[in-house]
């Protein structure tokens, strides 16, 4: 008896194989079925069960035959089952990508082209930076075949590497991000981030900066104590810093009214409404949430607005309008290198702009103003979830301090005129 051709052996004589020319196995063979006919739509090649299908393409709607390689088959049974359910998901209209897949690193590149005016630049930049990552690791594996077993290797690595839990959970979110858009191409059926948990952190407590500091920040910036782009050495002439007083401005802005530091940049003079008393923050739809919000006037906001109208630029609209502007009306793009110089003046090297929204909702918790108005000046959409979770204690320390202030014993110069009726 011959021995049976099979993938393992697809050099045999034919005999379950049916072959019009059997002097070359490389090419497509039939396979046959226990009654010798051959598995219509079934063919081997090299050891590999190959499925041949007409199949409407989703774009243009126009049928073709395709092979697609049955990768998980091994024998004829396991290669017939997977072509019944290819046959059904057809029917269905549940075919999967039946085209190779790209390889990771490849559908990257088309992911960044595709979202590059629906993201802000900076959230692409972390994107990127996340899933580079990704690609040194499995940027040469074809999407379909990314399983939970790299994803969980990734994690591992990054950890052993030092990595914090909560920069590894936002890799892991970027390529979800990716993988989630390869669904919605066909590439691929489900997540292999599917149900995967976030791993614990703890966010690192941030300082509580006083008044006082806040305030030592900003007369730093006045002081003769700066050449050359850095602190002047011993003996050299020193100089304020040349924007000292747009920084100062900026600086009390952030810690009167909570705003984050991209979005104050943003801040025109039409954002500032003296009839209602409000300042109007992220008016041009670019806020964290993409919704402006309105902060009320205090005392301090007011009062440091109506001081910075007096040093408006009588030909621009910005509240911090760029010192190289020339003849177009252009905003200043950042306070960062002053803000280094004058903290190393102050002897605050930990001190940040977001250290001014922590202040201002700090002060606004322990002046007793309920975390709802709160959220709503601040842009959260939790209602005050999130601060009751973070700033809550202030408010208990706030308590127990003002407790210490009760005092049941009359002043000896304060005369007792309603005696208390004792039961």
């Amino acid at each position: 008896m011959q021995p049976r051709a099979t993938p393992g052996n697809p050099g045999a004589p034919v005999g379950s194989v049916l072959s019009k020319r059997p002097h070359r196995p490389a090419t497509y063979q039939k396979v046959l079925d226990a009654r010798k006919q051959p598995v219509r739509g079934l063919w081997v090649r090299k050891g590999r069960y190959y499925a041949r299908l007409a199949i409407p393409d989703p774009d243009t709607g126009v049928t073709k035959v395709r092979r697609v390689p049955l990768e998980a088959a091994k024998t004829d049974a396991k290669a017939r089952a997977a072509l019944g359910r290819l046959r059904t998901q057809r029917e269905d209209q549940d075919l999967p990508a039946l085209r190779e897949a790209p390889k990771l690193k490849d559908y990257v590149a088309e992911y960044f082209i595709a979202i590059k005016d629906t993201k802000r630049p900076g959230t692409i930049t972390t994107e990127r930076a996340n899933l580079n990552a990704w690609i040194d690791q499995i940027g040469e594996v074809r999407l379909h075949h990314i399983n939970r077993a790299m994803v969980n290797k990734f994690i591992t690595r990054r950890l052993k590497a030092g990595a914090n839990p909560r920069t590894v959970n936002l890799a892991v979110i970027c390529l979800r991000n990716v993988l989630k858009r390869a669904i919605d191409d066909k590439w691929i059926k489900t997540l292999p981030t599917a149900n995967l948990k976030p791993l614990k952190w703890k966010a690192k407590k941030r300082t509580l900066f006083a008044d006082a500091q806040v305030e030592e920040i900003c007369a730093a910036a006045f002081r003769p104590v700066f050449a050359g782009g850095e602190l002047a050495k011993p003996g050299e002439i020193g100089a304020p810093l040349k924007n000292a007083q747009q920084f100062a401005d900026f600086v009390r802005l952030l810690a009167s009214c909570g705003s984050r530091m991209s979005e104050t940049l943003r801040l025109k003079w039409s954002d500032v409404d003296w009839g209602i008393s409000q300042l109007t923050v992220g008016s041009d739809g670019l806020a964290k949430n993409y919704h402006e919000r309105k902060v009320d006037f205090n005392p301090r906001l007011k009062a440091h607005l109506i001081d910075m109208q007096t040093r408006r630029a009588p030909d621009s609209e910005w509240l911090f309008p760029s010192p190289q502007r020339g003849e177009r009306d252009e905003r200043a793009k950042s306070f960062r290198e002053s803000l280094l110089l004058a903290r190393a003046a102050a002897g605050l090297p930990e001190f940040g702009f977001h250290d001014c929204r922590h202040f201002f909702i700090s002060m606004c918790v322990m002046s007793g103003i309920d975390y709802m108005t709160i959220a709503r000046w601040v842009g959260h959409r939790d209602g005050g979830v999130l601060i009751g979770k973070v700033y809550g204690h202030l408010n208990d320390e706030h308590a127990k301090r003002q407790a210490q202030r009760i005092c049941f014993q009359p002043s000896p110069a304060t005369p007792q005129t309603d005696k208390p009726h004792v039961v």
